[in-house]
């Protein structure tokens, strides 16, 4: 699961290693617009469907904590 998170934040913005940051949101990784078609790349890839209530920046801010909101909303 982390190698395919990796590999969609790498397909929205190729120019950052996600693999070596702790902070997306802080260090200006993603942005709204980025977190937006994430969130709808994940709901494909995964299967699931994304709370709007779970768009909160601390949810996309690692890989740990995008896999945690991923597993939140159903996914195995």
């Amino acid at each position: 699961m982390e190698k395919k998170i990796n590999d969609i934040l790498s397909e929205i913005r190729p120019e950052f290693d996600f693999y070596n940051e702790t902070d997306f949101i802080e260090q200006g990784m993603l942005d709204s617009f980025d977190i937006v078609s994430l969130v709808s790349t994940l709901d494909k890839e995964f299967d699931i469907s994304i709370d709007g209530l779970d768009i909160l920046p601390e949810n996309f801010s690692s890989i740990k904590s995008i896999i945690a909101l991923i597993k939140k909303n159903g996914a195995k």
